[in-house]
This record gives C-alpha cells, structure tokens and sequence, in this order.
C-alpha cells in the first residue's frame, strides 16, 4: 500500500510537471506505450505471450478502452488545472459511481448501506464544492466526469475477468489506447511537443511510464495479501498525502472544508463496505473493490 500510495502521488506530480512541455495526449501516448513494452516483455518472460493474442471479447475491450481513454485524459487535464487534493478528493466518488451503476446496469440489490454510501459520497462533493466558490468550475466537473468513466471501467473489468486473463487485459488496455492519444495529439494539440526535454522532463516522463503500472500492481498485491476492510482505509491516506505535497510543491491552500467532504466520501464508503463484510460468508467475498482506471 505505501508503494501504491507513493505511485499515485508521483503520477500525479509528474503530469502536472510535464504539462507545459508535452501536451496531455503525448503524455498518456508515451505511458501507454510504456505499457505495451512492459507487459509484453512481462508475459514473455512468465512464459504466457500467448494469452496476449486469443481475445474473445473485443467488442467489451474496445468499450472499456474508450471510457478508461476518456477518463485518463479528463483525470490529467483536472491535475493540471485544481488543487491537487481536490482531484483526488473527487476521484474518491469513484466507489459511489460504482455502487449506482451496479444496480442500474447489473440489477445488483441496493442496500441500506449501498444508499448510504451513496448519499454520503454526493454530500461530500457538495461540501467540497460549495456551489458558488472557485472550487465549483468545468476542471471540477471534469473530474466528476473521469470518476465516473473509472466505475464505468471497474464494471466492464469485472465482466472481462471472467474470461480474460489479467495479463490480457492490461496488455490491450494499453494498446487499444495508444493509437488513440497518437491520433489525438496530432488532431487537437493542446500544447507544445517538446523534442527535446530538460533533465527534469525526462524524468517527469519516466515517473508517469512507470508508476502508473507500479501503482496498479502494488494496489492488486495489497489486496491480494491483506482483507479490503483494512486495505481501503489505507488507500484513503492518498488524500492527506497529496494534499500536503500540494501545499508544500505548489503552495495550495490546506482547506479545511475539503477534509470534511473527504470524510463523508470516505466514511461512507467505510461503512458499506464494513456492512457488506458482515453480510457475506467469507467464501463470497470480493477480492477487492473495483479499482480505478488512473
């Protein structure tokens, strides 16, 4: 979970260090790409490139793809452009988009929990909002809009997993998107293409090819070795984390109305998931609450 924290702080950082010489399409295009090398390389030495090639669900592949392609691009865009703890505070909404659209889409039941959790996690938007105040712009709604395109991701990959091996799905992740962010830096530059990079760049660059994987990989291993009661609350230290690097880094106002909507969002979620944990038998547990698609 510490590696998993760190990652996710880094990627951010690192985005918001890169955006004024690399536009936000070069960025995901260079991590993507990234990914392609990386998990190939990983599948071939584990003996398993074969499971790369026989997709049997493409059509759900390509869907996936292009909600988690939209959600990357409107999660960096609001990095580069809010507080720091804002962004993640808002990305915490991401369970509540889930916990919705499971019952809408997969006619899962909606307990007093569920709701709950729900209710809370909108309350906590609004507290961290405040309609009227600077918080309240289009870059706040973008983030919204990248968290619900993640639950939108976390229900397509619970349906890939059935049939698909995770390699696979990672694999494809990146390479359905690469060809995307390439056709899109070229169709809608939003920034310089930088040609050559200073030191600092080039490291920016590295830490977002390389901690976007790590942070994924730590964050499944924790939830493969220790109960998602005690995992989720640590995954929830990402807030107060970057939110001190944002006020040491970049000077960002520590406000204290954002940690109260936090803690709707986050006490919410707490409880349902303490609730679900006592509802089901230990063999129908969940591995892991959905994860995120940053």
């Amino acid at each position: 979970m510490a590696g998993a924290l760190l990652s996710f702080s880094a990627t951010a950082l690192a985005v918001r260090e890169l955006a004024p010489a690399l536009g936000l399409f070069d960025i995901l295009a260079a991590r993507a790409g990234a990914g392609v090398v990386i998990v190939g390389v990983v599948a071939l030495l584990r003996g398993a490139g074969g499971v790369l090639v026989p997709v049997r669900r493409w059509p759900l592949h390509l869907l996936r793809n292009v909600v988690h392609w939209f959600g990357n691009y409107a999660w960096s865009l609001g990095v580069t452009l809010l507080p720091l703890g804002i962004v993640f505070a808002l990305e915490f909404t991401t369970p509540a988009w889930v916990t919705l659209l499971a019952v809408l889409i997969l006619r899962e039941r909606l307990t007093p929990s569920r709701a709950g959790a729900v209710a809370l996690g909108f309350l906590g938007v609004l507290v961290i909002l405040r309609p009227g105040l600077a918080a309240l712009q289009p870059a706040s709604l973008l983030v919204l809009g990248a968290a619900l395109c993640f639950a939108l991701v976390a229900i397509a990959t619970k349906a890939l997993t059935r049939t698909e091996p995770t390699l696979a799905i990672l694999f494809w992740m990146n390479a359905m998107q690469l060809p995307m962010n390439l056709a899109a830096s070229h169709l809608v530059p939003a920034a310089p293409s930088a040609v050559f990079l200073a030191g600092h760049h080039g490291l920016a660059l590295a830490v977002v090819c390389l901690a976007g994987l790590s942070s994924h990989w730590c964050l499944t291993n924790a939830y493969k070795r220790g109960d998602a009661i005690l995992v989720v609350p640590l995954d929830f230290l990402r807030l107060p984390l970057i939110a001190v690097v944002g006020w040491q880094v970049y000077g960002e106002a520590l406000d204290p109305w954002l940690f109260v909507g936090a803690g709707l969002i986050v006490g919410g979620l707490v409880w349902n998931l303490t609730r679900e944990t006592r509802r089901a038998p230990p063999a129908a547990l969940p591995a892991s609450p959905p994860a995120r698609g940053t």
